[in-house]
């Protein structure tokens, strides 16, 4: 039997902070094989980065390795090292790091130089550890960006990393992490900012090249579907300890360990019945008080609350080059836009970053002006016209739509205690005098599940599943009818992921509360909506009740969607090909009855049961329908 490729044996950790040590890791075991994979599974502050970055010497200046070993093999020149006894600028560590052991950030746009471009920065490590001219160097590096499968590698040399999207952005790091061809690569969280079939296709590429390359993989991830698509070890861990370790295949079937019989329980699955509730690892108890019962308007469902009719909005992208020679170029980022949201229900809007869901929201709240196109919102059998009101009258409609936003930590205030941030619009929409004001903010605390007497504390001492319930409380303070949910739970572990969600639905039922849900989790849009609308570059594609979408789903881009999304299932693997051959989010692989172009008029086909999906004008149903 050879010996493992890395051994962790018994690391310990601590950082120092002002009111002394705290122990980070405690005693952390494990190997990896060469050309394995073993996922490091947990929630975030498990540990799990810490013991990457322990691994590849980067541990921020605070951090300190008590005791422990991290024994790395190398198999190109048979050299034998503890990692944890070198210091961190060694020349040994730095032979191994970059070359022999590499590492895929978690965030492409901050891990890459805005300043430099791709070829610069995929070419570095191997000017570092090869002795290659600077034309050999650039004809490997444009080598290794093929292999990734940029569509031009020539020209992504002379490419900065904002003119790409967030796949080719984590294509580049790949390409930068893999151009010393390493013995272990380590990916911390490569997935987690990406849309699922981006997401797929990733998977896809780093599994292809760890087969080419021969390479060990280090997974770390919270998201078991991906685990049960990629490891074939499974190591967890809970507050610094390794709680359960063993082959995927035994884990997945007969977890032992209760924390992680707790994450398979808190993931949102396909096909849950609408009794069905997610169990998240910690419950949180929401008490309702007597400023938030559910109003007798808000019972009235079936009728429209908002109703939305061909909204456009273009965006001028401006020209590139010296004094912008190029020409500019119009994008449209909502392309005749119309749906309805009924009273008491939730809307679903799906589709991959960039396809306009954000802007349609930001259209909604008059944080943008659309091209044209119409909002009416009803209100106790008036309809408002969103677009047209003045400010003093948008002020008053804001009471009634609130919005959350994706990252709660960002939405917060720093400089604001928990008391001014939720109290916030009360105070800017006159609500009350202080006492009230109190009153009402300590009741909006216990409404989602939080102890008023946190109420003086500052956002950066709560936990990002925290953050976001005081998002929900601020954004619940002027009890609104309408909420936009933009993202919410994507920054979130499963675990906490699952006490929003449920908190959310329980909201919506004891507050008659209505939900415009936007994200690109279909699995969380399956277990919180009623009616799903799928969009693409602009134009919505699909819209149908919940259980039609998921059982009969008729539109190309939206089963490509669904084949994408990896379960936590060692039954139901993602079909990589399949998801290929799907034509995923290009058009011109779509079959010719979906493929819309310019001289071609589209119209919504009834399929019944409320199921519409666009397609072209003289499309046969039969085509449609498989």
């Amino acid at each position: 039997m050879s010996e493992p490729l890395l051994s962790v044996r018994d690391l310990r950790l601590v950082f120092r902070m002002a009111t002394g040590e705290i122990e980070a890791l405690h005693g952390v075991d494990f190997d990896i094989d060469p050309g394995s994979t073993v996922a490091l599974v947990g929630e975030s502050g498990s540990g799990k980065s810490v013991t990457a970055q322990a691994i590849m010497g980067i541990l921020p200046g605070n951090a300190r390795i008590t005791s422990g070993q991290l024994i790395f093999n190398d198999p190109a020149s048979g050299a034998r090292t503890d990692i944890a006894s070198l210091p961190a600028e060694s020349p040994e560590l730095q032979a191994i790091r970059g070359a022999r052991i590499s590492i895929i950030f978690q965030e492409p746009m901050v891990s890459l130089s805005p300043l430099h471009t791709v070829g610069d920065q995929v070419s570095e490590a191997l000017f570092l550890h090869h002795a290659v001219s600077r034309a050999q160097g650039m004809e490997q590096t444009e080598a290794m960006l093929e292999m990734v499968g940029f569509p031009n590698p020539a020209r992504a040399l002379r490419t900065y990393p904002f003119e790409l999207s967030g796949g080719l952005r984590q294509r580049a790091m790949i390409a930068m992490a893999l151009v010393c061809r390493p013995s272990l690569l380590i990916a911390d969280e490569p997935t987690t900012a990406l849309d699922v079939t981006v997401q797929a296709q990733i998977l896809n590429l780093i599994r292809d090249l760890q087969a080419e390359l021969k390479m060990a993989l280090l997974l770390i991830t919270h998201d078991l579907g991906v685990v049960a698509n990629m490891a074939q070890t499974v190591v967890v861990m809970y507050h610094g300890r390794i709680v359960e370790r063993g082959a995927a295949a035994e884990l997945f079937s007969e977890p032992g360990h209760p924390y992680l019989r707790a994450l398979f329980k808190a993931v949102p699955r396909f096909g849950m019945e609408r009794s069905e509730r997610l169990v998240p690892v910690r419950a949180i108890e929401h008490e309702l008080g007597e400023h938030f019962q559910t109003p007798a308007s808000a019972t009235a469902h079936g009728e429209a609350l908002l109703d939305v009719r061909h909204l456009c909005k273009s965006f001028t992208i401006r020209g590139t080059g010296l004094f912008g020679r190029n020409e500019s170029t119009e994008v449209k980022a909502v392309d005749d836009v119309s749906f309805a949201i009924q009273r008491g229900e939730c809307l679903g809007l799906v589709g991959e970053s960039g396809c306009g869901k954000t802007t349609v929201s930001k259209i909604l709240m008059r944080a943008l002006s659309p091209d044209s196109g119409s909002v009416e919102y009803h209100d106790q059998g008036e309809a408002l016209d969103l677009l047209s009101l003045d400010d003093e009258a948008m002020m008053a409609m804001r009471c009634k739509m609130q919005l959350i936003f994706q990252d709660p930590f960002s939405s917060l205030s720093p400089r604001m205690t928990v008391f001014d941030i939720v109290r916030e619009p009360l105070v800017i929409h006159q609500r009350g005098d202080t006492a009230s004001q109190r009153e009402l903010v300590q009741e909006l605390m216990r409404l989602v599940g939080l102890d008023p007497r946190f109420l003086s504390r500052y956002p950066h001492s709560f936990s990002g599943g925290q953050r976001q319930r005081i998002s929900i409380a601020r954004a619940l303070a002027l009890q609104p009818q309408l909420l936009i949910c933009d993202e919410p739970v994507s920054a979130l572990d499963v675990s906490i992921q699952a006490q929003v969600l449920n908190l959310l639905k329980d909201l919506k039922s004891e507050l008659g509360l209505t939900y415009l849900f936007i994200s690109h989790n279909l699995a969380v849009i399956d277990y919180i909506a009623d009616r799903v609308a799928v969009m693409h570059r602009g134009r919505l594609v699909e819209i149908a009740s919940r259980d039609q979408l998921f059982s009969r789903a008729a539109h190309p881009y939206t089963r490509s969607l669904l084949q994408a999304v990896p379960h936590p299932d060692l039954a139901r693997p993602l079909d990589f090909a399949a998801i290929t051959a799907s034509g995923g989010s290009d058009p011109d692989q779509w079959p010719a009855a979906f493929q819309l172009d310019a001289g071609s008029s589209a119209e919504w086909l009834d399929l019944g049961q409320g199921h519409r999906v666009r397609a072209r004008a003289n499309a046969n149903p039969g085509e449609i329908v498989q």
